[in-house]
């Protein structure tokens, strides 16, 4: 395996497994990881996938090219959406099906999070910013109905899935500015593991198990609090005056979701800390074992009143 190749499947690899992390919080353990593989030059970047499709992709901005496609049957996407929304799907409806509107919100918000941690993986390996747009998505009748579509790039590594049952893949689209870096970084991170072996032979494997998973946790991520949501149409929002009030669905004494690069991360309570301050005492986290809080889990967060402005849709 020569380094381009070795790069471009860590960097599927990597994308892939904070992919699954972001989507496992829906679908619990039914995610499947496959292996990268790099595709040749004058491949369809779609070969492999299953068609009819729901695909859904993000460019990336500033500067750079290239970007992700998630590919998924409409089966697949109505499973996603459904878990998303708590409830069950219907075993009756065609495969083909048409997604209702709360099914399409669901499953534009389940790519946004689901890209943006692919984003944040990237970001990790390159060892530099990766921004993107926001997801589009469209129905795929075949691989054909996507020229045109989808950014062009040099490099394509696709990387098989399977998501509540239904086989899925994640195609990366790669400048060669992309490569460029990984191949650099590779050849630095292979550099100081052969100056740690020097000085410590027993010290190789250690550096050799540092994985993309470990890196990502380094990198920052927005943490903020929803207090509860409310529809209302958009005519009566413009002309809500100052000092308004909006009616939202929870109680007072409801408890609170913890949002983590807009991935709803957990629930807790808000206290207050110091007389003045807002915190949140976490009492569950989605995904992860009970044993994992600690007794006295008093997190600081964001004011509820000023979230990210990529704060789920449809907050208030």
């Amino acid at each position: 395996m020569n380094a381009q190749a070795e790069a471009l499947r860590e960097l599927g690899a990597s994308t892939a497994a904070a992919a699954a992390d972001a989507l496992a919080v829906y679908v619990g353990e039914g995610i499947a990881v496959g292996a990268p593989q790099v595709l040749d030059v004058d491949a369809h970047p779609l070969t492999g996938a299953a068609f009819p499709a729901v695909a859904v992709d993000v460019q990336y901005v500033d500067g750079v090219t290239g970007g992700n496609v998630f590919v998924m049957p409409p089966s697949g996407a109505r499973a996603l959406a459904d878990a998303m929304l708590g409830q069950e799907t219907d075993a009756d409806a065609p495969d083909d099906a048409e997604l209702d509107e709360m099914q399409q919100s669901a499953i534009g918000e389940a790519m946004n999070q689901m890209m943006a941690a692919a984003a944040a993986a990237t970001s990790a390996v390159l060892g530099t910013d990766v921004d993107i747009a926001p997801p589009r998505h469209r129905r795929l009748a075949s691989a054909a109905d996507a020229d045109g579509e989808l950014e062009l790039a040099p490099h394509v590594v696709t990387i098989p899935m399977v998501v509540a049952g239904a086989p899925c893949r994640l195609v990366q689209l790669v400048p060669n500015a992309f490569v460029v870096r990984l191949t650099r970084a590779m050849d630095e991170r292979g550099a100081e593991i052969e100056s740690a072996s020097a000085e410590d032979p027993g010290a190789t494997a250690a550096a050799r198990a540092t994985t993309a998973g470990e890196r990502l946790r380094e990198v920052g991520v927005d943490v903020w609090v929803e207090l509860g949501r409310t529809r209302m149409p958009a005519g009566q929002l413009v002309t809500t005056p100052t000092g308004g009030v909006l009616a939202l669905d929870r109680l007072a004494d409801d408890p609170v979701d913890l949002y983590v690069g807009g991935l709803r991360f957990g629930r807790g309570r808000l206290v207050v800390v110091d007389g003045s301050e807002w915190a949140l005492r976490v009492e569950e986290l989605h995904g992860l074992p009970e044993d994992a809080l600690a007794p006295a889990a008093i997190g600081a967060a964001p004011h509820p009143a000023s979230p990210p402005d990529n704060h789920p849709p449809e907050g208030a």
